[in-house]
Formats: C-alpha cells, structure tokens, sequence
C-alpha cells in the first residue's frame, strides 16, 4: 500500500491549515513589502490568479517534506527543520517565478522582488510553527495537570542527562503514568547545574539525603526515585544508591534498557539489574526473521528458560507455538501467561513426558514444527548425585526422545539447552548432559553426510547459571534475606559465570539463526559468552544491600561447604575442544568433537539395560566411558 492510502481525516485538516498558512504568509509579505497602497492593489489581480498554483505546490511540499502527516502532539526539532525545508523550497518556487515566468510579462520590473520572498520565508515558518507548537504546549501543560490532579508522586530521576530525557518524554506523551519529576541526581558531572526539559538536576547520586531533606523542609517531600540504566552501571555504585533510597523509605524503579525494544515502562530494581556485567547487542531483526511465521514447539515451556522461550518467540512473530510441559501448574501458568500478552500465535499447551518417547513422537508428528527449542531436563546438581538413574531417564533418553522426533516430524531445527557444567564434567547433570550434547552431535554429522545442505540442523547451547530462574540461588537468598538470615554460601570462593533469563534466551535463538544460515556451518555446539564470573558471595553482599541492609550487620552470611557433584570454578570450553570465533557478538563455538553414533548406541543400550536393572554403578561406569574426562577437577 502507498503512503496516500494511509491518509486520514485528520491529514486533510493539516493540508487544509498548511495551505491557509502558506496563503496568508504570502499575502501578509506582499501587503507588508508594497505597504497596501496603489502597488499593491495593482499586482492583486496577478497574485490572485497565481495563488492556486502555488498553493498547489504547497500541497505536494508539505507532503513530501512530511508535515502532513506528523502528529501535532510529538512536533520536535525534526519537524521544526521540515518547516525550515518547506518554506526554504516554497520560497525558491517564488523565485524561480518572479524571476523566469512573471518577470518578462511585467516590463521588466519584478513582480514580488526578493524582500517580498524574504519576508515571505519569515512569515511561512512563523505560520506552520505556531499552531503546531501552540498545541504541543497545550498536551503538554495538559498531562502534567493530570499528573498534578491524579496524585502522580513527586519522584527523583537517577541516571545520566540522556536517560532522563528519556522518562520526561515518556511522562509527556502519556506512556509513563504517575510519576512526577522534580530533580535529576546524575552519575555525570558535566550535567550538574543543568536543566533537562525544564526539570533541574540537583546533584550526584550520593546527594540524595541532602535532596530529598531539602525537600522535606520545603513541604514537597520526595515518594520514589527511577533508576535509569546510567544509574545501575559499576561506576554508578547502585547498590549504595539503592541502600540509602530504602533507609529513606523511597520506592525505587527502573526504566529498562529501549534497547530490547521494550515501551517505556517502570519495573521493580531486581538482582539482574546489578549484575554489573554489560549485555550483548542482540541482533532484533535477525531473531523476527527466523522466527516469524514459523511453528515452534518448545519442551519444558513451563520452566524459567522455557516459558522466557515461549515469549520470546511470540513476541518476534511465531504463528503457532505448543508447549510440551509434564507439570500441570507450570504449564496452566504459562499459557495463561502467554494469553495475557495477546500474541497472534495460536498458542497450545500439551502435558507430555519427554520420557515417553511415543507421545513426544505423536505430538510432534501431528504439529509439524520448524523450531524445536529443548528446555526440559532435570538440573538440580544435589538431587542428580543422589538419583543418577533420573537423570539418565530425563537428561539422556528425553532428549533422544525430543531429538528423533523433531526429526521425524521434519522440523528445520532441534536446539538443546546445555550447561556450562557439561565441559569435562564433575556431576550427573553435567555428565548427562554432556552425552546428550554428544547425540545430537553425531545425528548432526551423520544428516550433513547424508541430506547435504538442506538437511535438519541438531545444536546445543551452553550457558552458565541464569538469574532468578527456577533453582538458582536468587530465589533462595532472597527468601532467606526475607525470613531475616542467615544467607547460606557454600564456599567463599565460589565463582559462576550469570546472565539474565532475557538475554540467555535471546542468544539461544540467536545461536539457531546462525546454524541456519544460508551457507550451513559445521557448528553443533554453541557457547553464550557470560562475561566474567561472579563470586557467589559478593551477589549474596548485593543482594543484602538491595534490600536495603548491610551484610555482616543486619544479615549475616554463613558458609557451608560444598555439595557433592560442584566445583569451585565453572569452565566453558573443554581443552579437546578449543573455542571458535563465529562473528557473532555474545557467542562463540565449540570445535566439534564428538563420537561416532555406532558407539553411542552401544552405551545407549547399555544405559537402557542397567536402568532396567537399577544398576547405578553400571551406569556410572558405562557414562564414564562414554565421556572419559568425568570426573576431572579442571577449573
């Protein structure tokens, strides 16, 4: 469709204003240069039999130059420069006229001569800004009266000049609600002293209790604070911020990062929030063309890293998504969760064991997917020490299961949540799923020999532990900071590598997009590049002081040794498989190294016979072969 098409009502007032602007700029020039005497009324005739031409003209400029079809309510200073190029052009068609056409039929003498045209230019910019920016002020004055009468709350804005602009805007169309900005405490010295959009900046972020006493002597006490991302950088010391925000009894929010392609909206400052690493630049448009249109089915949708799939993938497009999911609760929440975020997927939900190998087959057959993302597995290490049986059930034969039948039911492409403790593993979760990555690596191979270039790609993901999903430690402490401590550590210098759930997930579907490029790679093995590990006591110090106590003091922090199955330092590449540069920002690959599949079906039969023994240490030993580095304590 073309832009005409798109013309509503409104867009034929605006050229009906633009053209009567233009029209009175034009004769308000001409009775100004001849000062309405004998001149002027003897050119009238002339000028009134050129007007509709020009006018005309002014249409298509208008048009063109998009004032047209600009909303009033969010003229800026790009609209402003586009009234600047239409009378600048309007101006030159003058010219052109008085100096080409009208000229020579005048006896040589000029018909509007240029200080005509130049008090033309004047009065035409004047008469396109004025109503437009008269009605800008108007919205303007309009929702800060809601805001005033709505009892939005008087609120500091904590970040840099750029970020702040940012909320302002936000509060000034309307996309932000209740919240009235009153100051500015930025991290930037250069924007001390300064004014953003009319609203001052009063200091650093380590002036909030001399702003908000301030403040309070004046009778205009301060209720909240937003945290912009400038505020929740290392440098900014947002845990600090945050400590004397609480003992000052502010509610504090954040505005997320525009860059996920988020609305402006206020959220609760969460752990993630000062995860203090930087996220990867995700490749939006890249992800939307994978996805759009597609059928996806996604195991385990009702878990942290799944139901986070699940959205993901509505919100860049899927048709039709099933979530394959064997605990009812999760599986109700996720897809009342889904429904609520009004996606035009059709979206399913199917309780399904992905250790029942004929019901993961029948339900993929029947839904023939394109995208098969594999989120399902048992992943506790301590319950996997003890029961190494459900692991090999879960973690080994499921994803078999979830494997071949994404394969018979000719989807593009199964991917596998791996983990990080996959590499040269010490515990039964990362040894299952090391075998499981090892499958899917052979079946990978073994189609590349086979189908060629249009075959169905089989990958794994690794990542390190995720924030606030199901079972990390965030949960745990901030229940244990809630029932008033201990919080319990296992060892003082225990490191793991984080991300957030958002970013994991993007990187996931990031990761398929590049196995189903155009030229196919021989990648089957994918690693998200978590940033620098974390010691697990410094996020338990952050999380203390979040919640606005001081660790050591209101909190204390308990070690209590290591659990059977971890190690002190995670690892990401196992030395048998260098890493490999992919180009692609947040992820690197893992140089194939994996078994033929004539061998893996030999310890496949011998793990499904020991099963049916209950034989662990049959199990052990026939994994052990199978992944000779088990056991290793490299860090």
């Amino acid at each position: 469709m073309t832009r005409l098409s798109h013309l509503t009502l409104r867009n034929l007032w605006i050229a009906l204003h633009d053209v009567g602007a233009s029209a009175l700029a034009l004769f308000a020039a001409f009775y100004l240069r001849f000062e309405g005497g004998e001149l002027f009324f003897e050119r009238l005739p002339l000028l009134l039999r050129i007007l509709p031409y020009f006018l005309a003209l002014g249409v298509v400029v208008c048009y063109l130059f998009n004032l047209t079809t600009t909303k009033w309510r969010f003229i800026s200073l790009p609209d402003a420069l586009n009234i600047l190029r239409v009378a600048t052009v309007l101006a030159i068609a003058l010219l052109v006229m008085d100096y080409v056409l009208v000229a020579p039929n005048m006896h040589g003498t000029f018909f509007l001569g240029k200080v005509t045209i130049i008090l033309y230019w004047f009065l035409e910019v004047s008469f396109l800004s004025a109503l437009r920016f008269a009605y800008r002020y108007f919205r303007y004055t309009r929702v800060r009266h809601h805001a005033m009468t709505e009892d939005a709350s008087p609120t500091l804005l904590v970040g840099r000049a750029a970020d702040a602009e940012i909320v302002l805007r936000g509060i000034e169309s309307g996309a932000i609600k209740r919240i009235w900005p009153i100051g500015i405490l930025s991290p930037s010295i250069a924007d001390r002293g300064q004014l953003i959009r009319n609203v001052p900046v009063l200091g650093g972020m380590d002036d909030i209790e001399e702003v908000v006493a301030d403040f309070a002597r004046r009778n205009k006490p301060i209720a909240r604070a937003v945290m912009m991302p400038s505020a929740l950088e290392a440098e900014a010391r947002p845990e600090t911020f945050l400590m004397r925000a609480k003992r000052l009894r502010l509610i504090v929010s954040r505005l997320p990062s525009l860059e996920s392609g988020d609305a402006p909206r206020l959220a609760p400052v969460a752990v993630e929030d000062l995860l203090l690493r930087p996220s990867s630049a995700i490749d939006y448009a890249r992800l939307e063309a994978l996805v759009k249109g597609k059928a996806v089915i996604v195991t385990g949708g009702g878990g942290s890293i799944g139901s986070e799939i699940c959205h993901r993938v509505v919100t860049f497009g899927a048709s039709r998504l099933l979530v394959l999911e064997n605990s009812e609760p999760a599986l109700y929440g996720i897809t009342e969760a889904l429904a609520a975020q009004q996606t035009e997927a059709v979206v399913d939900g199917r309780i399904a064991d992905i250790r029942d190998r004929e019901r993961v087959r029948q339900l993929m057959i029947e839904f023939k997917p394109d995208l098969v993302f594999h989120a399902a597995a048992l992943k506790h290490v301590p319950i996997l020490e003890r029961d190494w049986s459900e692991g090999v059930k879960t973690n080994i034969f499921g994803s078999i299961n979830v494997a071949d039948a994404a394969l018979a039911a000719g989807a593009e492409a199964m991917v596998m949540i791996s983990t990080d403790k996959a590499i040269e593993p010490v515990s039964m979760l990362g040894l299952t799923k090391r075998f499981a990555e090892m499958y899917c690596q052979a079946l990978d191979h073994d189609l590349a020999q086979s189908a060629g270039s249009h075959r169905m790609r089989l990958i794994s993901v690794r990542f390190g532990n995720v924030l606030a999903s199901n079972g990390s430690v965030v949960p745990k402490f901030k229940a244990q900071i809630e029932a008033g401590g201990p919080v319990t550590v296992t060892h003082p210098e225990m490191v793991r590598y984080f991300m957030t759930i958002r970013e994991a997930c993007d990187l996931v579907i990031t990761a398929a997009t590049h196995a189903l490029a155009a030229q196919r790679s021989t990648v089957s093995v994918y690693v998200l590049n978590m940033g620098q590990p974390v010691k697990i006591v410094d996020l338990a110090e952050r999380m203390i002081r979040l919640s606005g106590l001081q660790p050591g003091h209101d909190i204390e922090i308990v070690f209590t040794g290591m659990r059977p199955g971890e190690r002190l330092n995670e690892i990401l590449f196992a030395s048998e498989e260098p890493p490999v540069d992919i180009g692609v920002a947040g992820i690197m690959a893992a140089k194939p190294n994996e078994p033929p599949m004539q061998a893996l079906k030999k310890w496949i039969a011998a793990l499904e016979q020991a099963i049916e023994r209950h034989d662990p240490a049959t199990i052990k030993t026939v994994l052990k072969d199978a992944v000779p580095e088990f056991g290793s304590n490299a860090a």
